[in-house]
């Protein structure tokens, strides 16, 4: 069966903990990476820097995040490595021809993410009903503009 999506590269990788005090230390003032933005959600319970690590359609993002409060859900800083987020050409695409063989999404749909791309959320643990989820990893699936298809794809 031929997949009506592909995989780009990666969008980004999400970093958690309870201050985000330290992963600047390291990624901003020793590695060097450039704080590009700022997002805060109280229902996603986050307060994340947006950095930028390489240029153009090839930059990669590295969120360091913090919770707004620690003893709420979803608690951020639980796993460090809080998700991963995949580039894919045609987002609606790939939700559908995924959950139709059993992959497991987050709740909340498709929807404008923290850099304004259309995003979704597979899920990481399965259930019952779906089978298949991220084995421990939350996958966010990022919908690519034109140019980053232009330049991966």
């Amino acid at each position: 069966m031929t997949r009506p999506f592909r995989v780009l590269g990666i969008q980004q990788i999400a970093i958690g903990a309870l201050s985000k005090d330290r992963l600047r230390a390291l990624w901003v003032d020793q590695l060097g990476l450039e704080v590009t933005g700022h997002f805060v959600s109280a229902r996603e319970n986050v307060d994340e820097d947006i950095c930028a690590l390489g240029r153009g359609p090839c930059r990669v993002e590295v969120d360091l995040m913090q919770p707004l409060d620690p003893d709420r859900k979803p608690a951020v800083q639980a796993i460090p490595l809080n998700h991963v987020g995949l580039w894919v050409d045609d987002l609606q695409q790939a939700v559908e021809w995924l959950a139709a063989r059993g992959v497991r999404f987050a709740p909340g749909g498709i929807r404008r993410g923290a850099a304004g791309h259309d995003i979704c959320f597979i899920h990481p643990r399965a259930s019952a009903e779906f089978p298949l989820g991220g084995e421990g990893v939350l996958i966010e699936l990022v919908q690519a503009p034109p140019e980053v298809i232009a330049a991966l794809g």
